[in-house]
């Protein structure tokens, strides 16, 4: 079959940008032929919708009426014949694509989702029902999780939600990451949905020092004796990573006393003043402003050191202007330990990523960790699954559960024997339940039953 993955944009180092390669990899494995179709390429070959783009002004400007104020119109009419405007110049494009390229199966990523396009859930709604085209639906995440929507400036805005977020057609088969998304659409929409979780390639080479990432450490600032704790996903609220910084500054004084016993770290090296601990933030920053500076300030007042790293982060290797762009990857092979603090969560691409490069992972446990992951056994430093938002905005978890994480961290990066157990560990389940083969027979009779 020629399939298409649709998304706002791909070939960047976002989750589901990292997840539409892995589907479009085991799909061309399975002998079909993959064509991408978004708002922006990235690092990869795509078919280009400028409408589409996350960051598309016009789009933007839809976004923050229907959901914020009202502002840049005089009647509800005249906002939702402007978005109707937008959505029949997409849709166009859209049928254009499916023709010109024989599409046989659509497979969208989130469009149909949150409602960020709303352009984009009647163009391609009414697209799906324009050229009759099976349709897989993968939804992340819904618009009902998100306090954003909740409150929409408009009646119109309310309605297109609650019929195209997602849309009931013959057409569509409907996908979610979790069981917790399975029961919760059926819920508000009373659609059935297929699971299907996130994977890994853990048949790929595995990641490792080589002459082109040598060099990450000095061009970020870091020493070759420091250790690095690596939050891997892109900067936005949901990620929490305020509880990755108060659980670093613990793990800092737990080292500051073992300095003085002449402590040998997993790798070797022996503890000492040269071993700087560097909070390093890789991920695409996607928060308000108000959000990174909080973060900033927490981190200086804690007196962690913090690099945001995301200028010298892709997808894949490349030379911008003389100087070298890392992958994602690059960041893993010069972390010590990983964090991922998230509240919310649809799966979690940064737990495989973690278990791949064999490192260890503190984790708060959310909810579809507690539903869908935990069971699996994974071997984690976890923050525990209750936590409260500060006057401030930030997240917090007790302290109890912080400094037993943090102990539990010094305690690893201080043993080689128990690090590499649990690393071993971790990657062994990982591979058992989460590969691309896993992924291949997942969707090989969904294939069958949505273009039968």
């Amino acid at each position: 079959m020629k399939i298409a993955l649709a998304h706002f944009r791909v070939g960047e180092t976002d989750g589901v940008s990292l997840e539409i390669e892995k589907w479009k990899q085991v799909l061309k494995q399975m002998g079909h032929e993959v064509l991408l179709l978004a708002g922006s390429e990235g690092q990869v070959r795509a078919h280009v919708i400028a409408e589409l783009h996350y960051k598309y002004p016009m789009n933007e400007k839809f976004v923050y009426n229907a959901y914020d104020n009202m502002m840049d119109y005089d009647s509800e009419k005249e906002f939702v014949d402007d978005v109707i405007a937008c959505a029949d110049i997409m849709e166009r494009k859209i049928v254009d694509f499916i023709a010109t390229e024989s599409i046989d199966l659509l497979i969208t990523h989130n469009l149909f989702s949150l409602g960020w396009s709303l352009p984009a859930g009647i163009a391609f709604t009414n697209a799906l029902k324009v050229t009759g085209i099976p349709c897989m639906a993968l939804h992340h995440n819904f618009y009902w999780q998100r306090e954003r929507y909740l409150n929409p400036t408009c009646p119109t805005v309310t309605e297109w939600l609650n019929t195209l977020f997602p849309p009931d057609l013959p057409n569509v088969t409907h996908v979610v990451t979790n069981r917790l998304y399975h029961d919760e659409l059926m819920q508000h929409r009373k659609l059935n949905a297929a699971i299907i979780p996130n994977v890994f390639d853990f048949n790929a080479k595995l990641w490792e020092r080589d002459d082109f990432n040598a060099s990450l450490r000095s061009d970020i600032g870091v020493n070759e004796d420091d250790i690095v704790i690596l939050q891997a996903t892109r900067v936005t609220e949901r990620k929490a990573i305020e509880l990755g910084i108060d659980t670093v500054a613990g793990l800092q004084a737990q080292l500051a006393s073992l300095k003085q016993r002449n402590t040998t770290l997993y790798n070797g090296k022996t503890l000492s003043d040269r071993n700087r601990l560097v909070y390093v933030l890789a991920g695409m920053p996607e928060s308000s402003y108000e959000y990174t500076e909080k973060l900033r300030i927490k981190a200086e007042t804690l007196g962690i050191d913090i690099r945001f790293i995301n200028p010298l982060i892709d997808q894949s290797r490349s030379y911008a202007k003389g100087q070298k762009r890392y992958s994602l990857w690059d960041a893993y092979v010069i972390a010590d330990f990983v964090t991922f603090p998230s509240v919310i969560e649809g799966w979690g691409n940064q737990l495989l990523e973690a278990v791949f490069a064999q490192k260890p992972i503190l984790i708060y446990e959310y909810p579809v960790y507690q539903k869908d992951i935990k069971e699996f056994r994974f071997d984690i430093v976890s923050l525990g699954n209750t936590h409260q938002i500060e006057a401030n905005g930030l997240a917090s978890v007790k302290s109890k559960n912080v400094k037993a994480a943090a102990t539990k961290m010094a305690q690893l990066l201080t043993d080689e024997d128990a690090y590499t157990q649990m690393v071993q560990h971790n990657f062994k389940i990982g591979n058992m339940n989460f590969s691309y083969e896993s992924l291949h027979l997942l969707l090989e009779p969904l294939l069958e039953e949505v273009t039968r």
